[in-house]
């Protein structure tokens, strides 16, 4: 069976920036373990599959080892290949997932997510996040993911996480934000994924699901600026509605091709 297949890399308008994903169209879907293997081989943060439904389409998303139940940088791969390689130029696009329904609309270059607002609880961390991550937060949060919140970027920017101690711990399909506020945007971020075989994201839209409302009571505004300040660094516009957050952003095609399974 051969299957088109693209690379996308998302939140950024350079090739070799941003968060890379897979996206592959499907007319119908494929058996669970087929589309595992299939992230699995194809190795990067996210692969997206979707199917065409009389309105939109349904997506899913999986990383190497697990069936995701939200991913933002793969939903914004996938409106994009839609808007640039399958039906140019549609102004939105309707997804059906797992998080229920999701919006992407399309003006120019900018892709802008309509995504459920996740606003973190206080929480007490495991200690173990807290070993692995070697520096005392000044809050701890959770909703899917941990939040742990510093002082100042150079602290989010400096961190060096120790894999090996928080591999000890189980978050499916969560993981570990730590933030702060920024110096020249709003707020800044970085997101680890224990026993994943890609341990930092480059950037993740649904950790901003969590980030966007929390920032925006603290800072007392509802439109930010983000920065993901991985080693490929991403940037997103960022906005509060409430129930829901609209994160914006760029993306560009890497690859064109075909798989054979």
């Amino acid at each position: 069976m051969k299957l088109p297949i693209f690379q996308v890399d998302a939140f950024t308008d350079k090739v070799f920036g941003g968060n890379p994903a897979a996206v592959c169209p499907l007319e119908q879907w494929l058996p669970d373990d087929v589309m595992q293997r299939i992230a699995m081989e194809n190795a990067v943060a996210e692969t997206a599959f979707f199917v065409p439904l009389d309105m939109g389409y349904e997506i899913r998303w999986f990383t190497p080892e697990i069936e995701m139940d939200l991913c933002g940088h793969a939903t914004l791969a996938t409106a994009h290949v839609i808007s640039k390689h399958l039906r140019p130029a549609p102004s939105s696009i309707e997804f059906h997932s797992k998080s229920g329904e999701l919006t992407v609309t399309i003006e120019e270059t900018t892709l802008t997510l309509n995504f459920p607002s996740r606003k973190p609880k206080p929480a007490e961390a495991p200690q173990v996040i807290l070993d692995a991550i070697q520096k005392k937060p000044v809050e701890i949060l959770k909703s899917r993911d941990y939040v742990l919140v510093f002082d100042d970027e150079e602290t989010i920017r400096h961190l060096e996480p120790q894999q090996s101690i928080l591999d000890q711990i189980n978050l499916d399909p969560g993981g570990v934000v730590v933030t702060a506020r920024g110096k020249e945007v709003d707020f800044v971020s970085r997101f680890f994924t224990p026993q994943s075989s890609i341990f930092e994201d480059p950037v993740t839209g649904s950790a901003h699901c969590s980030l966007i409302p929390y920032w925006s009571e603290k800072l007392g505004k509802t439109s930010m600026l983000a920065l993901q300040l991985s080693p490929r660094v991403g940037k997103l516009f960022c906005e509060d509605l409430g129930a829901r957050v609209l994160m914006s952003g760029e993306a560009v095609t890497y690859l064109e091709g075909y798989i054979t399974v």
